[in-house]
């Protein structure tokens, strides 16, 4: 992990400033949502970006019965269905 160098003090309602350079960097813009993670003794933030419930990509998403699905990963189960009607 790379130190910035950046240290901010917690808040008295547990706020932390994310620092104007790193939201640019990240693209983090007001209002975006951040997922947060614990790697054993450290806090990680990323910003949160939805992704497929099956392979994790990021891209061409659909809902499908409320859950996120890639389009690659729709047509792997469209053919699965296309093969289950070709055994009955």
């Amino acid at each position: 992990m790379k130190s910035t160098g950046i240290i901010r003090k917690v808040d008295e309602l547990g706020r932390v400033v994310i620092p104007i350079e790193l939201r640019n960097k990240f693209d983090i813009a007001e209002k975006d949502p951040i997922e947060i993670f614990v790697d054993g003794s450290s806090i990680v933030l990323k910003k949160y970006e939805p992704n497929c419930v099956f392979c994790g990509n990021t891209k061409n998403l659909i809902t499908y019965k409320d859950r996120l699905v890639c389009s690659k990963c729709a047509q792997k189960m469209a053919n699965l269905g296309e093969k289950n009607e070709d055994e009955e």
